[in-house]
């Protein structure tokens, strides 16, 4: 299907990550210019390399990195998939630091609050933008260990939400998408820890995870970033131009309600 953004450019951050590196496959195969965002600078260049891609290294989880980032990407930018993002402490809601609130919402929350005003305006002024931003299954479905990484997926919708609804009228739509369980570096890091933690393999970390964890994920395992990506390109799509304030949920029947 053709997409319609051939010859649009689009920022991807967090794209040396699973759904990041799918979505800069999938956008570079409808003649979309990329520039990518990631911390690491070598993995960054190899993927850059292999579509063509600008490219920077940046730490979003400051505003002086966002800053950065938005100078380099420049303001012509169409397209801005919001990858970033870590999952924090885990543990008692009552137990967690200043610290363990401080990276989650600096990182998954206030880094889309510090781009978004650097690089939406120029969308809003030229009367056309895509903006994706990931949210969780967790803003959905809370899982009281992952407290931080709730309230901060959870702050992001809303801001989604409310530039959404203010500026949409504009043609720059705002939309996210909701991962469950995702093979991604970032679940493989969670299964390995449980790993050792359990005395067992990764892949029967995977099973008794799901088993305890993920009772609604009907599916039985872990989503993969393609299958992420293609609903992320269809929202930075011209196809998707009926569809703003949303909150696409990707996760394999994990969110037991029909809420959200």
């Amino acid at each position: 299907m053709d997409l319609k953004i051939k010859g649009k450019r689009a920022l991807i951050t967090g794209a040396t990550g699973g759904m990041g590196h799918e979505t800069a496959a999938l956008l570079a195969d409808e003649g979309v210019e990329l520039f990518l965002s990631d911390l690491e600078e070598s993995s960054l260049k190899d993927l850059a390399d292999k579509y063509g891609a600008q490219y920077a290294a940046a730490d979003v989880s400051n505003d002086a990195g966002c800053r950065k980032l938005a100078e380099a990407a420049g303001k012509d930018i169409d397209i801005w998939v919001h990858a970033a993002g870590v999952t924090g402490a885990k543990g008692d809601p009552l137990t967690m630091s200043e610290d363990d609130w401080a990276q989650p919402l600096d990182v998954d929350f206030l880094s889309a609050v510090r781009l978004a005003r650097q690089i939406c305006p120029p969308m809003v002024q030229r009367g056309w933008g895509r903006v994706v931003f990931i949210t969780s299954e967790n803003v959905a479905q809370p899982y009281p260990d992952e407290t931080v990484y709730n309230a901060a997926k959870s702050a992001l919708l809303s801001f989604a939400k409310s530039v959404a609804m203010q500026h949409s009228g504009s043609g720059m739509l705002v939309n996210c998408v909701a991962p469950a369980f995702i093979a991604t570096p970032m679940t493989d890091g969670m299964m390995k820890k449980r790993a050792e933690k359990n005395d067992s393999s990764f892949d029967e970390a995977i099973e008794s995870f799901l088993d305890e964890k993920r009772p609604y994920l009907v599916l039985g395992r872990r989503g993969k970033p393609e299958e992420v990506a293609s609903v992320i390109a269809l929202l930075c799509s011209e196809r998707a131009s009926f569809v703003t304030g949303s909150n696409w949920r990707v996760d394999g029947g994990s969110v037991g309600s029909i809420d959200v």
